[in-house]
């Protein structure tokens, strides 16, 4: 039958790890920022047009406001975050801190953490996992499991 036992190994030592799901958590959140690319938006864009304020007195708002006559845009607000056209708010810089240093240490211990995790079967059975009814965690097997 194959799932009758065949033999028993003691159990490594790094399967009793304490559980840190804080540091599993933190380790993941900073090593995938890593995997990022600097982007940002143009330094000139919201600000292709030409545009002064009317300043006060004319009973509308003081944003800068497009010069001229003959279309649409001439009179618009210009130049603003909350102008249609206008610059973003706080506009994204290539400079942006976009990587973190992780600890080596932490990682290793994370690694570890996630390991003991998985001999604990309410917390793989949380996961979605189907775990037999004879089966025992951790599960070890024999080397023939790779020519399935």
């Amino acid at each position: 039958a194959p799932s009758e036992k065949k033999d028993t190994v003691p159990m490594p030592q790094v399967l009793a790890s304490p559980l840190r799901p804080d540091l599993v958590r933190y380790i993941h959140t900073n090593m995938a920022k890593n995997k990022r690319q600097a982007m940002s938006v143009k330094a000139e864009a919201g600000h292709e047009t030409c545009a002064t304020s009317w300043r006060t007195g004319r009973a509308v708002a003081r944003i800068p406001r497009v010069s001229g006559g003959g279309t649409h845009r001439a009179g618009q607000g210009a130049y603003g975050n909350m102008a249609r056209g206008g610059h973003m708010f706080s506009a994204t810089r290539t400079w942006r801190r976009w990587h973190r240093r992780v600890n080596v240490t932490q990682k290793r211990h994370a690694v570890a953490t996630a390991l003991a995790a998985s001999t604990l079967p309410p917390l793989v059975m949380a996961r979605g996992h189907r775990i037999g009814q004879g089966a025992e965690l951790p599960l070890v097997v024999s080397d023939g499991i790779e020519s399935m």
